[in-house]
């Protein structure tokens, strides 16, 4: 497809399903696979499902790396849901992906269903790994990327070594600054916290345990979000706790299933 002026070519997964797709939004340095594992669960067995890979990640290939940014790739997310011809949707977006999904929300609130937040970005507190690659990471030295994964490793997170050890064959190194600097600039001063808040549809943050201290959750909390906390994780509960974060998403769906045909 085109976007602006940028060749985006997709690669991604689609299950058709008789009842409302779900659609998602994989983080930086995660791909599409993130979420194979939706064929396993067997209460979301009659859902259409999209993901695919975000331009620069995976296998997606955009003409364009250095010109990426957080509202290009809303409207990649926008173009693919067109592509698809998908009306009403679920949402479910982890890290960036979160950040993606709140944007396209605001444009389609009305196809919305349901968003399932997964450590997505609220406030400028969510962006300690993203300033970090900012200050740190050069796209033309041959050791940036081993140093970045070293980073990680030795973080402490549950599933940082994991993640650190496929990122540089998830993320073009291209794609890294340009992607980090998008996130941190609307962390910092796009009102996402108010703008999450204000969203008319069920929502849900879904968080790891190591990341119970995010000052943000009372309000959250006081504002009708469902808050769910997810044991033996930090910020990658796909990876350090599949089952719980899989748990959580069929709960939530089930919960406001709105008997919507696919489509």
């Amino acid at each position: 497809m085109q976007v602006d002026d940028t060749t985006v070519d997709i690669a991604g997964m689609w299950r058709p399903g008789t009842r409302t797709p779900l659609v998602f939004l994989h983080g930086f340095g995660s791909t599409k696979e993130d979420y194979a594992d939706v064929v396993q669960q067997v209460h979301l067995a009659d859902h259409a499902v999209l993901a695919f890979d975000a331009p620069g990640c995976g296998a997606t290939a955009c003409s364009k790396l250095d010109g990426l940014s957080i509202p290009f790739l809303v409207d990649v997310a926008d173009r693919v849901l067109a592509n698809q011809d998908v009306g009403r949707f679920y949402l479910i977006g982890h890290s960036m992906g979160g950040l993606v999904g709140l944007l396209l929300a605001e444009r389609h609130p009305s196809r919305v269903v349901g968003f399932v937040n997964i450590e997505g970005n609220l406030a400028p507190e969510d962006c300690v790994f993203s300033r970090q690659i900012i200050s740190d990471f050069d796209p033309a030295s041959e050791g940036s990327f081993g140093a970045l994964r070293d980073r990680v490793w030795r973080s402490g997170s549950y599933s940082s070594a994991l993640f650190a050890a496929s990122l540089e064959h998830k993320v073009h190194s291209q794609a890294v600054r340009p992607l980090c600097e998008s996130l941190v600039h609307f962390s910092d001063h796009a009102s996402l916290l108010t703008r999450f808040l204000d969203l008319p549809f069920p929502r849900m943050l879904m968080y790891g345990e190591q990341n119970a201290s995010l000052t943000y959750l009372p309000e959250l909390a006081r504002h009708g979000v469902q808050l769910v906390s997810i044991d033996h994780s930090g910020h990658f509960p796909m990876y350090a706790n599949a089952p719980a974060m899989w748990s959580g998403i069929s709960r939530f769906v089930a919960s406001s299933e709105d008997q919507t045909p696919a489509g």
